[in-house]
Parts: structure tokens; sequence; C-alpha cells
């Protein structure tokens, strides 16, 4: 089966780009722990955070934003004692402060996949597959994001976020998993 390379470099990898990668998500809880876990990627290979995803999300309450949101000191002390997860303070209150944000556009946008489906790049916006780390829509997201107060979510992570959301197929044309995502996204209800 032809992959993109990228998916070539573990078990782990392989499954997560042919099962997960670039397929459409409308759910905000998912929607939401993407997010937080491209922010701790920052500096990081994809391959780590993966491999340490389900402590993160037994760590942060499932991401569920509401909970999240009500993280306080005590959380961050407990959170930067977990060895199951990668230890920063700087990304673990980000992700308490984006939590924080996150209900207020909901409540502003009505849900989290409206906001950031509301930003789905047009085609005319996109080049070679996998040739791009932003495009013109992961700017303006990231700038909005930023402008609600969001933190550690520059326009190079939304991108990366857009890519694993399925706001674009961006497996190569050769890729075995490119014409299932294709058909995901041509049958994908936007928010």
């Amino acid at each position: 089966m032809t992959r993109c390379a990228w998916a070539e470099q573990s078990p782990e990898l392989r499954e997560y780009h042919d099962a997960e990668w670039g397929f459409p998500v409308a759910d905000d809880r998912r929607l939401f722990e993407k997010l937080c876990l491209e922010s701790f990627q920052s500096g990081l290979s994809w391959r780590t955070i993966l491999s340490k995803r389900v402590n993160f999300r037994a760590a942060f309450a499932g991401f569920h934003v509401e909970t999240v949101a009500r993280f306080g000191e005590d959380d961050v002390a407990r959170l930067l004692a977990d060895a199951g997860i990668v230890r920063n303070r700087s990304k673990i209150e980000a992700i308490i402060n984006n939590a924080r944000r996150c209900e207020e556009l909901v409540e502003d946008e009505g849900s989290l996949a409206a906001f950031i489906w509301s930003y789905e790049p047009r085609s005319d916006e996109l080049g070679e597959a996998q040739a791009m780390t932003t495009s013109p829509a992961s700017v303006a997201m990231a700038k909005e994001l930023k402008a609600r107060g969001w933190t550690f979510l520059g326009p190079t992570t939304i991108f990366a976020f857009m890519q694993s959301m399925g706001l674009l197929n961006d497996h190569l044309r050769a890729c075995a998993t490119w014409p299932a995502v294709d058909r995901a996204r041509a049958e994908f209800v936007r928010p």
C-alpha cells in the first residue's frame, strides 16, 4: 500500500495516517483535543505526541472544554508532575487559557466546529500536497484566535491542524488513503 512517506516511520503513524489524518471532523471535543495536541507538538515530533495521546486525554479530562476551563493552580501542579505528558508550563497554561477562550468562542459562534470550518481553504489557496506549511486560511484563523486571546497557536500549527482535521486533503495523490479522504470530504456536512 502506498502511503505518504511520513506515515512509514512507525506503526502508530501508519494507523493514524490511514484512519484519522485528513478525514473531516465536526465534533467540538475532538477539534479542541487536536488543537491542544498540536500546541503541545510545537518543537517536538508528532510521533512523540501521538504516543502520549492516551496520557494527555487522562490528564486533561478527555479534553472536555468545560472541565479544562475550570482547571486551576492545583491542576497545573498536577500536570507538571505527570511524566506521561509533555511537562511544559507555558503549554499547559495555554491549554487551560484556550479552553476558557473556547467557551467564549462557542457562545459567539455556536460551536467550535462552525468557527473552524468557516476557514476551510479554497482549492486555489493550496499548492502541491504537503509542500506548504501555512496557507492564507491558516494565517487568518491563527490571527483571529490570537485576537480572541488564544495562545500557542500560530499559522504553521493551525495549518497542521487543518491538514489533520480534514479541512483539506493533503494526502499525496499517489497515497492509497487520498480517495477515501476525498470521498469523506465530499460527503461531509459542514457545520
